[in-house]
């Protein structure tokens, strides 16, 4: 797998997609709603991505930013292969990924700057406190994070975040993020939850991590997630995971598609080993209509963007 994310024009988003993924997707793109896509890092960086446009009959533009404005690069190639071999030389940062390739740069005229936000002592700390609570929750993209700080004190009077603000104060703190992060060491708790989920899902119960807002929510749209041969469930909602990021554990809420208190039972099992078998440690009273806390858990999700 290649450590990116590839989004498309039809609004399709592919995780650490494999080399022949990818391939096959820059192969498929040139027509209605196919014409282009866009690879960013894993974890996104600002500023950073690959993309390709292509219309049916026509040349392939390929470009690459490296970090600002004024490093951003465009060339124009006829084959699909090279659009390929240049994408995966890219995310495998492979060194004259880029040689070969009569690569100009993109004139995208002056950056503008952007002005300080004008909030009081009180507001900022409360929109700082509000957006690190979702970063380190994990699950938020860049783009997420500052539509939550644009929108976040906004009142019916009010708007004194503008989309750039958003941006910039995102970003900050998205990248002070991904610092922290590079002093991890393996496997975190997170990821092994991640790998549990995966080990559920493979074996008939549906598994969902940051699904819907709330219990409700959860409790009505968990089906809809559902295949046909799937004999229950287990999520949890992101107030949950705002709960677990804060250090108080990560409830998970669990059941069987027939209703019953003994399928419910029988997947809470299922869930409790699932999770033990990664080396997660739980608490549970094996009472189906009582919910199953991960804890002690030492919340550090790798951000993808």
């Amino acid at each position: 797998m290649l450590e990116i994310v590839v989004n498309t024009e039809n609004r399709e988003r592919h995780v650490r997609a494999s080399a022949e993924d990818l391939a096959e997707l820059v192969r498929r793109i040139g027509g209605d709603g196919e014409r282009f896509l866009v690879v960013q890092r894993i974890p996104d960086l600002p500023d950073v991505f690959a993309q390709v446009w292509h219309e049916a009959g026509g040349h392939y533009t390929l470009e690459h930013r490296d970090g600002a404005a004024d490093r951003h690069f465009r060339v124009m190639v006829d084959a699909p292969e090279t659009v390929i071999a240049a994408m995966i030389g890219w995310a495998r940062r492979e060194f004259g990924w880029d040689a070969g390739l009569a690569w100009s740069l993109v004139d995208m005229g002056p950056a503008r700057a952007v002005p300080p936000l004008d909030l009081d002592e009180g507001e900022f700390e409360m929109l700082e406190k509000r957006v690190r609570e979702v970063l380190v929750g994990g699950y938020a993209s860049r783009t997420e994070l500052a539509e939550l700080a644009e929108d976040y004190l906004v009142t019916e009077n009010r708007r004194p975040i503008s989309r750039e603000q958003g941006v910039a104060l995102a970003d900050r703190m998205w990248m002070e993020r991904v610092a922290e992060q590079t002093e991890w060491q393996g496997e975190t708790h997170p990821e092994r939850l991640t790998r549990a989920f995966a080990a559920l899902e493979g074996a008939g119960i549906t598994a969902r991590e940051h699904f819907t807002c709330c219990r409700n929510c959860g409790q009505s749209e968990i089906g809809g997630e559902s295949g046909p041969d799937a004999r229950g469930f287990v999520y949890f909602h992101t107030q949950c995971t705002d709960s677990a990021a804060a250090g108080h554990g990560l409830t998970l809420l669990y059941g069987g598609f027939d209703g019953s208190s003994e399928t419910t039972a029988a997947v809470g099992h299922e869930v409790v080993a699932a999770l033990e078998a990664v080396g997660l440690p739980v608490e549970w009273d094996r009472d189906p209509d009582r919910a199953i806390t991960v804890t002690p858990l030492d919340w550090r999700r790798r951000l993808v963007g």
